[in-house]
């Protein structure tokens, strides 16, 4: 292929986590597992808060969509993956390739709105009790939600629309196991100088404007809670924020960990290894950390699954 002629790209090659032979059946029933952990546990809790009427408030309406985002996000790149080792065919169409890094930037994007949301709530939940019913409103809640998927899409289709006019070189191997913006761009041979301007701009609109939310609400939240008298007045007052807390310090944490790596040890194949964390692990640990750290969470679910023990001898 000549560079720079890209009407002759027909596909690129995910070289993924492992190129040794005897590791691949190991990574496979690894990644398969950890897939259907994920979607299960999710799907469950989704599940679990739309049957329970108790549950039906703003807070655990932001945590079923944040359930259904975890199982779309890991399956822009899991199945995938599974499949190119069932078949030991690595390659990925062009179009494949776009598709899959505007549905990645899509998913993960919606997934740090929606954990900014949260916070919001907790925010209100916490410094604002007694008008929490009023300001997060069901028409409030529908808008932020509403609010973060466009944000969302307008951000993965101009990225994705940035890709689709560079050019690129002959060598079209990623060293990840999907299509990551970091790596395509690095396959160029056009000019990516607007491409990576694009790319911190988004970066600071996706990462670091909501991490600044997040962080200012939980300031409040902490001053708040400091200022109840009792100690079991606080721990009842944290108690409603640890989980989120837990997860938006495990999501933003391994993102972080993943680019600051990368650009201390300029390894693409750790840099890959490390994105399973964000990509992977956390959409599987979410739902754990909720129903282990929230009585409601448990009640439903022991009352959806007794439900459902009790109407199963029942059709058959």
């Amino acid at each position: 292929m000549e560079p720079g002629n890209d009407t002759q790209i027909s596909e690129f090659l995910l070289l993924g986590l492992s190129q040794a032979l005897e590791l691949q059946p190991l990574i496979f029933g690894l990644f398969l597992s950890m897939y259907l952990i994920t979607v299960l546990g999710n799907l469950l809790l989704i599940l679990a808060v739309s049957s329970d009427s108790h549950l039906h408030i703003p807070m655990y309406f932001f945590l079923s969509n944040l359930s259904l985002v975890d199982i779309c996000f890991i399956s822009t790149t899991i199945p995938k993956m599974l499949w190119n080792i069932q078949t030991q065919n690595k390659a990925i169409t062009y179009e494949g390739c776009i598709t899959q890094m505007y549905f990645f930037l899509l998913f993960g994007g919606w997934d740090i709105f929606l954990l900014t949301v949260m916070a919001y709530d907790r925010y209100v939940a916490i410094c604002h009790p007694l008008h929490y019913i009023v300001i997060m409103n069901p028409r409030l809640c529908g808008l932020l939600v509403l609010v973060s998927w466009i944000l969302s899409v307008l951000n993965s289709l101009l990225e994705s629309l940035m890709v689709l006019g560079l050019r690129f070189c002959s060598d079209l191997e990623i060293h990840h196991f999907f299509c990551e913006f970091n790596q395509v761009l690095q396959l160029a041979c056009s000019d990516t100088f607007l491409n990576n301007i694009i790319l911190y701009f988004s970066a600071g609109l996706l990462c670091g404007g909501p991490l600044a939310g997040i962080l200012y609400s939980y300031s409040k939240i902490i001053s708040s809670i400091h200022a109840i008298p009792s100690a079991q007045g606080k721990y009842k007052a944290f108690s409603t924020c640890a989980s989120h807390l837990s997860v938006v310090s495990l999501f933003y944490g391994t993102v972080l960990g993943v680019y600051l790596s990368s650009d201390v040890f300029h390894s693409s194949h750790s840099s890959a290894i490390a994105s399973v964390m964000y990509t992977v692990v956390t959409p599987m640990l979410n739902p754990f950390i909720y129903s282990l750290r929230n009585k409601d969470i448990k009640r439903a679910l022991q009352r959806f699954l007794g439900r459902e023990a009790l109407q199963g001898p029942s059709v058959l």
